[in-house]
């Protein structure tokens, strides 16, 4: 096949919806005719998708994924979390340092690339991390040296971690205001992991519960806020472009839309388990349910949905972290490992919010208000933006990197199903509404 004519499919804008027939010769959207009420102009192709009543959005962006690889292949490879990814109509994604060996050298993010390159279905983009000062060199070189440039654009930024979690990727102590200004002044993005390890260690301490609910407890909102406001304030004193990962609650919202008021250049993204679980979930899910940062109370959930219908959050991303069904399962149950699976339910989660649903099997006394050209805007738009992935429209003569999707297809997730090497998912027997599929790329 050669050819393909999506034809009659609506073209999710930003500048509003389009009905078109678009046609793609060898990867390459050769003609967009926009459907009038005059005469139809008739385009031909070797294959034809009748796509009435479907919407065509360009492949979405997951800018926050640990595919596993290298080191914790049993976990996932790039493979595999590729397939998971596109799967779920995901086309571009932007892989975390805390890999075994860690992305902290150039070595390291050659070693990446270098298997990267057998991926053909998903452009995987990498952050180079920093825990050392000696690091710092290594990102220099890797900003500055000519002969670095091909490396240098599969580098979407630089991730920093206040606190451990999986890899532990923890930064010394001193090392992150240096970071802070080596990203201002190398124009680099910094996307920051916001615990304040001194409350995560105190309440570890003090702990006394065996419960997997008492991750939520030790990892306490107060915890992101006060880190959140660390990097708030390094941010308006260097200039740095940070972006808050995985934020998840209440008053974080509240500190990073005051923060943008006051013209910091600050953006953040919610993960989806924050949007969709809460502390409820723990009793029917588990361990299965163990994040970092952790579930929240229902408050927070719904001040984060009301930080997107704001315009306070910029993304969302799935911060996809397989862990094996094993090492899930083990006691005590503070034991397991924090991370879910999440790049392939991503978009189905969203879209079945876009219709008008809700896909947790328990209803919430609120209802998010979500459109599809949200979706665009929260998983295309403002990360290919803040993260210069260089992503195409849906244009002519640009590479036919498309999702079609079928708005009212409902089905069940099972975790068996789904392609994440895990196996697992937490949203296992949710009912979504909006199929997507990826068309065009080859």
């Amino acid at each position: 096949m050669t050819s393909l004519l999506i034809r009659g499919g609506t073209v999710v804008r930003p500048t509003g919806d389009e009905r078109a027939d678009i046609l793609i010769h060898e990867g390459t959207i050769r003609e967009i005719y926009v459907r009038t009420t005059g005469p139809q102009k008739l385009l031909a192709a070797d294959q034809t998708i009748e796509a009435n009543g479907q919407l065509l959005f360009p492949g979405f962006v997951d800018c926050h994924v640990h595919f596993r690889e290298p080191g914790m292949e049993q976990k996932g490879t790039m493979e595999t979390e590729s397939q998971s990814a596109v799967a779920g109509g995901v086309t571009t994604v932007c892989d975390m340092p805390n890999t075994n060996p860690p992305t902290v050298s150039i070595t390291a993010l050659k070693e990446k690339v270098r298997i990267a390159e057998g991926i053909t279905a998903c452009d995987i983009r990498f952050f180079f991390g920093v825990t050392q000062t000696e690091h710092l060199p290594e990102l220099r070189r890797l900003w500055t040296e000519q002969g670095l440039v091909t490396l240098r654009n599969r580098c979407c930024g630089v991730k920093l971690y206040l606190d451990h979690s999986t890899g532990n990727q923890k930064a010394a102590k001193g090392v992150m205001e240096e970071v802070f200004h080596t990203c201002a002044e190398l124009n680099i993005p910094l996307v920051v992991h916001c615990e304040d390890p001194v409350l995560n260690a105190r309440a570890a301490k003090l702990n006394t519960r065996e419960d997997i609910a008492a991750h939520s407890a030790i990892r306490a909102p107060e915890s992101e806020q006060r880190a959140i406001t660390t990097a708030i304030e390094l941010a308006k004193k260097t200039g740095t472009h940070l972006h808050i990962a995985h934020l998840s609650t209440k008053r974080g919202v509240q500190l990073i839309g005051q923060a943008k008021k006051d013209g910091v250049a600050v953006t953040c993204e919610v993960a989806p388990h924050h949007l969709f679980l809460s502390t409820e979930d723990y009793e029917t899910i588990g361990t299965f349910g163990k994040m970092n940062p952790p579930l929240r109370t229902p408050d927070h959930c719904e001040a984060l949905w009301e930080g997107i219908e704001k315009g306070v959050v910029d993304c969302i991303a799935s911060d996809h972290a397989p862990h094996t069904p094993e090492e899930k399962q083990v006691t005590p149950a503070l034991a397991a490992p924090s991370g879910v699976p999440g790049t392939e339910t991503m978009i189905p989660l969203l879209l079945t919010v876009a219709a008008g649903r809700w896909p947790h099997p328990r209803r919430r006394a609120f209802q998010p208000k979500l459109m599809y050209i949200d979706i665009r805007r929260l998983c295309f738009d403002n990360p290919n933006r803040i993260f210069s992935l260089g992503q195409t429209m849906i244009e002519q003569d640009t590479s036919a990197n498309l999702v079609l999707v079928q708005p009212e297809e409902e089905w069940e997730l099972k975790g068996a199903q789904l392609h994440s090497k895990c196996g697992w998912t937490p949203y296992e027997g949710w009912h979504v509404t909006g199929k997507p599929t990826v068309v065009g790329r080859w």
